[in-house]
C-alpha cells in the first residue's frame, strides 16, 4: 500500500511537472493557440472528455445486467439453544396420545453456495440497451458544446486582454502628451503670459487619465488572469499573448461568413434537442415494456456441514451437496391502472419534447438571424470608429497647434483631448465586439 502511494505522489508530481514545462515553454499564446490549448487544460473541458469516458463504462454496466451473473455466498450458524419439536411417543413406541420432545439436527451448521443467473427475457433491459447509443451520442454532443463554450470564453477573455493592455498604451501616451501641455502652461503662466484657468483645465485632464491609466493595469492583470483561468492553468502563471488587436480585429471581418449555407443539424442546441427526443421516445418505450413478462433462468450449486462443535476446517468434516435449476417467470396482470398512467405521461413528454424540438428549430434561426445583424453592426461600428478616431486625432492637433498659439481657449482644448479619449476607447471596443460577434456567429455554425 506505501509503494503504491509513492507511486501514485510521483507520478502526480511528474504531470504537474510537465504542465508546467508545457505552459513555460508555450508562454506566448496567439488566438488559435490558446484555444487549442484550453481545450485540452481547461477545467470543464476535461471533465467533459470524462463524462464521455463515464457515458462509455455505464453502456458497458447496462449490456453487462443481461449478461451471466455469478454470485456466491458462505453462512455459518450457531444455535445457542435448538427449537425442541413435539411427535407423538407413540412413534417411538410409547402410549398413543403421549408426546415426546425431541431435537433436530445438530447445534452448528455451515453452507457454501454459488448461483448462476441469466437474463431469458426483460422488456426494460431490452429498451435499456438500445437507449445506451442515445446516451453516448448525448455526451458527445455535450463536450462538442463545452467546447464551443470554452473556445467563446477563450476568445473573449482574450480580447479583453489585448483591450486592457492597449488602453494603457493609449494611456500612458495620452498622460505624456497632457504633462508635457501642463508643463508648458504653468511655464507661461508663472512669467505671466497664461491664465491660471488653463493650468486647472489641464490639471483637472491630466487628473482623470492618470485615474483611468491606474484602473486600466488593474484590469490588465485580472483579464490576464481570467484568460489563464478559462486556459486552465495557474492564474499568477506568466502568460504572453502574440496577437495585435488591430490585426487580430482585421482578419476577424469576414463578410463572407453571412453568405454561408447553414445545416442547422450541425447546430448543437439542434443536436441536444434531439437527444431529448430520442430520451423522451426510449422513456415511452421503457413504461410500455413494463407491461411484458421477464423470464430468468439460474443453476445453484452448494454444500452444507452440521457438527455439534465448530471443526468444519477439519478435513475429517462431511459436507452435502446440492444443486438445483430453474426458471423464474414473472407476468404482469393487473396493477390498478397504474401502469397506464405511467405509460400516458411517458407519451406526454415525447410529445412535449417533440413540440420543443420545433420551437428550437425556430429559436435557432432567429438567433441566427439576430447574431447576423449584431456582427453586420459591430463590422460597421469599427469602421465608423476607426474613421472616428482620424478625425478626432485631427481635430486634438489642430486644437493643439491653436492652444499654442493662443487661437483657442484651454477649454476647447480640453473638449478636443475628451473626444480623441473616447474615441480611442471606442475603437478599442469596437475590435473586441467584432471578435466576440464573429465567435458567437461561428459557434451558431458550429465551425
Amino acid at each position: 500500500m506505501r509503494d503504491q502511494f509513492i507511486l501514485f505522489l510521483a507520478t502526480l508530481i511528474i504531470n504537474l511537472g510537465f504542465a508546467q514545462e508545457k505552459v513555460s515553454e508555450a508562454s506566448s499564446f496567439s488566438l488559435d493557440e490558446a484555444i487549442a490549448f484550453a481545450l485540452e487544460n481547461n477545467y470543464s473541458a476535461i471533465n467533459s472528455n470524462r463524462d464521455i469516458v463515464d457515458a462509455k463504462k455505464q453502456k458497458w454496466e447496462v449490456i453487462a445486467e443481461g449478461l451471466p451473473q455469478i454470485s456466491g455466498a458462505i453462512s455459518y450458524q450457531n444455535q445457542l439453544k435448538q427449537p425442541i419439536t413435539v411427535i407423538p411417543a407413540e412413534i417411538f413406541g410409547g402410549e398413543p396420545g403421549t408426546f415426546e420432545e425431541v431435537i433436530f439436527g445438530q447445534a452448528q451448521n455451515a453452507n457454501a453456495t454459488a448461483t448462476l443467473r441469466q437474463k431469458i427475457f426483460d422488456g426494460a433491459y431490452i429498451v435499456g440497451v438500445q437507449a445506451t447509443q442515445s446516451f453516448l451520442r448525448y455526451s458527445a454532443n455535450n463536450k462538442e458544446k463545452t467546447d464551443l463554450e470554452v473556445r467563446k470564453a477563450v476568445t473573449e477573455a482574450y480580447g479583453n486582454v489585448l483591450l486592457a493592455q492597449q488602453s494603457v498604451e493609449i494611456f500612458e501616451k495620452n498622460k505624456a502628451a497632457l504633462e508635457k501641455n501642463l508643463f508648458e502652461t504653468q511655464k507661461l503662466y508663472e512669467n505671466g503670459m497664461g491664465d491660471e484657468e488653463s493650468v486647472e483645465q489641464l490639471q483637472i485632464t491630466l487628473s482623470s487619465v492618470e485615474n483611468q491609466l491606474k484602473n486600466a493595469i488593474r484590469l490588465e492583470g485580472i483579464t490576464l488572469q481570467m484568460l489563464n483561468l478559462v486556459m486552465g492553468i495557474a492564474i499568477d502563471a506568466p502568460t504572453k499573448l502574440s496577437e495585435n488587436l488591430d490585426n487580430l480585429a482585421q482578419k476577424q471581418v469576414d463578410p463572407t461568413l453571412l453568405n454561408s449555407d447553414f445545416d442547422i443539424e450541425n447546430n448543437v442546441d439542434y443536436k441536444l434537442a434531439l437527444n431529448l427526443n430520442e430520451q423522451r421516445y426510449f422513456e415511452h418505450k421503457l413504461a410500455k415494456s413494463r407491461a411484458l413478462p421477464t423470464l430468468n433462468a439460474f443453476i445453484n450449486y452448494g454444500t452444507s456441514a452440521f457438527a455439534d462443535d465448530f471443526n468444519f476446517l477439519s478435513s475429517d468434516q462431511q459436507w452435502f451437496d446440492s444443486s438445483v435449476l430453474g426458471l423464474d417467470l414473472s407476468i404482469p396482470i393487473f396493477s390498478s391502472f397504474k401502469r397506464n398512467a405511467s405509460t400516458a405521461r411517458a407519451k406526454i413528454a415525447m410529445e412535449k419534447a417533440k413540440t420543443q424540438l420545433s420551437e428550437a428549430e425556430e429559436q435557432i434561426r432567429l438567433q441566427l438571424e439576430n447574431t447576423k445583424s449584431q456582427y453586420i453592426l459591430a463590422i460597421e461600428q469599427y469602421d465608423t470608429a476607426k474613421s472616428n478616431l482620424d478625425l478626432a486625432e485631427r481635430i486634438e492637433n489642430k486644437n493643439q497647434i491653436k492652444y499654442s498659439e493662443g487661437l483657442a481657449s484651454s477649454f476647447e482644448l480640453r473638449q478636443a483631448q475628451t473626444q480623441l479619449y473616447d474615441a480611442q476607447q471606442g475603437y478599442l471596443q469596437s475590435m473586441v465586439e467584432v471578435i466576440n460577434k464573429k465567435t458567437n456567429l461561428e459557434t451558431i455554425f458550429n465551425n
